[in-house]
């Protein structure tokens, strides 16, 4: 008889992701793209986890998408229903503590594009 390992199996189905649904316009996405540096040890894990537990509390929020490639980009889009919820997320003392820490140690680099959504709709298979 061959040994062959066998992975396995979770007795807890692990939820596939699903994009935020379409929202009725007009409403605003923040896009944040970023590369990190390769220094993953000092907390940003537990940090990117708390912020998005603490962004699903203001005013205004719709929901988030995100996405990595293999090569390092990130991309996570933030969907608010007006600016007054984007300028409260920007305020938010957790959020800004973490930018700060994002600039001294997670991220290469970083940019930010808040554009209004005019139209949205979505599709899923049945």
């Amino acid at each position: 008889m061959s040994e062959q390992s066998v992975a396995p199996v979770s007795p807890v189905p692990v939820p596939v992701p699903t994009p935020t649904p379409a929202f009725e316009p007009p409403y605003y996405a923040v896009v944040f793209a970023s590369n990190r540096t390769d220094r993953d040890t000092d907390g940003y894990t537990h940090t990117a986890h708390r912020l998005s537990d603490l962004v699903r509390g203001i005013p205004g929020f719709l929901g988030e998408d995100s996405a990595h490639t293999p090569g390092g980009l990130a991309i996570s889009v933030a969907y608010f229903r007006d600016l007054a919820g984007i300028e409260a997320w920007r305020r938010d003392p957790e959020h800004l503590a973490a930018k700060q820490r994002g600039r001294e140690r997670w991220y290469e680099q970083y940019v930010i594009h808040i554009a209004r959504v005019e139209h949205s709709h979505g599709f899923t298979r049945t």
